[in-house]
């Protein structure tokens, strides 16, 4: 999909990735990997500025997980026009046009303050989005075309997911800069190749963070946990580990497979994809032996 403006919208603003044969209950999300750039998007920086906000690819490089049984939910839209990862009360007030106040109580969080909210204030390098005021009714707009729809769609494929099977395992995928930034909590501190984020231990069964991290350690990669990114929004909304809801955040280098400055995939990309599909295959064989062998995810419908 083109990231220039299109009057001609996307049919959905949310696209659900069916398996590729059986059904695992495995559900991957890629919430700001959107390319479509609504025609209302007035940004003020110039658009390659905007895309850095972008985890470009990401959803592309999880593709692969779908052979193994695995669903992914994808966010169409860009997280700088509206943050899935965000709560509907994680907003700047000061966004708003004189005399325009939000309906419902506000609780901004530290995202909030460092200008990537619901929202976001400010685009990469700490640049203003905007050049002028929004309207209460504008992102009352954004919300209930893409905010909601996305986390409906999120929230149905983990139900149907959870009651098939009795537990779900859900990924949260992201990309991060190799160096910190001006509006992160770690400037200019080079990242590991992967942080997995569960909310310090909070939002899934702590043998899952282990698969994975030591699947992926494994192949090679350095692996940290829940530093600097422990899991926002979608993570603490979804990962109930005592209900057998167990959601982890992945955090993956973007030097690992693209060129930051321009977005192209360069010459890791295809290992990557490799690696991120074998993880599947392992957690998916990984719940198998949790269920008691080949077990719920290669005998049951959804």
């Amino acid at each position: 999909m083109s990231a220039s403006d299109d009057a001609r919208a996307p049919t959905a603003m949310v696209h659900v990735h069916a398996p590729a044969g059986r059904v695992a209950p495995l559900v991957l999300d890629s919430p700001h990997s959107g390319e479509w750039y609504p025609p209302d998007f007035d940004h003020a920086p110039p658009r390659d500025v905007v895309r850095q906000a972008e985890d470009t690819h990401v959803a592309a490089l999880w593709r692969g997980a779908l052979a193994h049984g695995a669903t992914l939910v994808e966010a169409v839209f860009p997280r700088a026009y509206i943050d899935p990862n965000r709560s509907l009360a994680d907003i700047d007030p000061a966004l708003f046009a004189d005399g325009e106040r939000w309906p419902d109580p506000l609780a901004p969080s530290r995202k909030t303050e460092q200008g990537v909210g619901l929202v976001w204030g400010l685009a990469r390098r700490g640049v203003p989005m905007y050049a002028r005021k929004l309207r209460v009714a504008e992102v009352a707009r954004r919300i209930e075309r893409c905010w909601a729809p996305y986390h409906a769609a999120l929230a149905d494929t983990l139900d149907a997911r959870h009651a098939a099977f009795g537990e779900v395992f859900h990924i949260d995928c992201h990309s991060m800069a190799s160096v910190g930034d001006v509006m992160s909590d770690d400037p200019g501190r080079a990242r590991a190749d992967i942080v997995l984020g569960d909310r310090d231990g909070t939002t899934c069964d702590a043998a899952f963070t282990a698969i994975v991290h030591d699947h992926l350690a494994s192949r090679g990669y350095s692996v940290v946990r829940n530093d600097p990114f422990k899991g926002v929004e979608i993570v603490r909304r979804h990962g109930i580990p005592s209900a057998g809801r167990h959601s982890l955040q992945v955090e993956v280098n973007r030097k690992l497979y693209m060129n930051e400055a321009t977005l192209a995939p360069n010459a890791g990309y295809a290992r990557l994809a490799a690696d991120l599909a074998a993880l599947a295959a392992r957690v998916v064989e990984w719940i198998d032996a949790r269920h008691g062998g080949a077990g719920p995810a290669a005998t049951r419908a959804p």
